[in-house]
């Protein structure tokens, strides 16, 4: 089952898989293989019990030793000593892991290096014919990835920015991650152990080529004055094709549309960090796959809260093709 996963999504062997469970007590009873728990967090490092008190049920994955006697698929941790795992808050994901009483290795129902999906539609749209059925359990909410955090290192990890934001786990963690650090590698080297999803190959990629606008801290220039320099880019940038897309976030305004023939679609992700994050993938999927532009800007946000996760995808959509503003 765990193979048929990498075989639909065309994922590489190597890139571990996240174990989702309905309860503690499941991790306990199904992983672990410990029926009847003196304390239901004995395997849970202290470390994590303000985290998972707080966000789980929710998009924040940990990581934990492999234990010695396990069912656990070496498939699902790329046959390293630990594995990840989260409890899920969509309803329908925890009633069914709950009902079949089997942890679940998910990755994102994508084809590999494809942006995620977020409606049913996008799981159609990448994997039709590869798996046998779609269980719709609704837009997500979030719109990005679980939160990755590695508390069996000293100082903390924060492997991959996700649904919680660094902030939310420096707050809600204690004492033990307010020096929690951001894992920044932007490649794995060769040989090297992939520890999460996301951290070695291609990731959230459209077809459509992609340039990412960053806002420049430093830019002495005045708002209008950057803004016209984006404009000039996108105008030379359009030159020659047919259709172009627009994604705006906080800055950009209708008057970047370049007054060449080329056909463009502009689109807002939002006006706030949350309404982007949640946004971002649907908008990814919806200019390259069904307005099949053969060109997308995206204007980038500050890398604080939400901003950490919505650059670390943008980035790696645009494949670092990115520009200052």
């Amino acid at each position: 089952s765990v193979r048929n996963i990498y075989k639909a999504k065309n994922r590489p062997s190597d890139n571990p898989l996240i174990s989702h469970v309905s309860s503690i007590d499941q991790l306990n009873r199904k992983i672990f293989n410990q029926s009847h728990a003196s304390d239901v967090l004995q395997n849970i490092p202290a470390v994590y019990h303000p985290l998972i008190d707080k966000l789980w049920p929710g998009p924040l994955t940990i990581l934990l030793p492999v234990p010695q006697e396990s069912t656990l698929s070496k498939l699902t941790t790329a046959d390293q000593p630990t594995f990840a795992v989260r409890i899920p808050a969509n309803p329908v994901a925890r009633a069914l892991i709950a009902l079949s009483d089997t942890p679940i290795a998910a990755p994102s129902a994508n084809a590999s290096t494809r942006p995620s999906p977020t409606l049913a539609s996008h799981v159609y749209h990448d994997l039709q014919g590869r798996i046998p059925l779609i269980l719709d359990g609704g837009p997500c909410k979030v719109g990005v990835e679980s939160t990755v955090v590695d508390g069996l290192v000293t100082p903390p990890l924060l492997l991959r920015p996700g649904g919680f934001t660094w902030e939310d786990i420096r707050s809600i963690g204690g004492l033990a991650w307010s020096n929690c650090k951001v894992e920044n590698k932007k490649t794995v080297e060769k040989g090297e152990k992939v520890r999460t999803p996301g951290m070695k190959y291609r990731h959230y990629s459209p077809k459509a080529a992609v340039l990412l606008f960053v806002p420049d801290e430093k830019q002495s220039k005045s708002k209008d004055e950057r803004l016209a320099g984006v404009k000039e880019l996108i105008e030379n940038q359009s030159k020659g094709l047919h259709k172009v897309a627009i994604l705006s976030s906080l800055t950009f305004h209708p008057n970047l549309l370049p007054s060449s023939n080329v056909q463009v679609i502009q689109e807002s992700l939002g006006s706030s960090g949350k309404e982007i994050q949640a946004n971002l993938f649907k908008m990814l999927r919806k200019v390259d796959e069904e307005d099949k532009v053969d060109m997308i800007f995206v204007e980038g946000i500050e890398e604080d809260k939400e901003g950490l996760a919505v650059m670390n995808r943008l980035r790696k959509a645009a494949s670092n093709n990115i520009v200052l503003f």
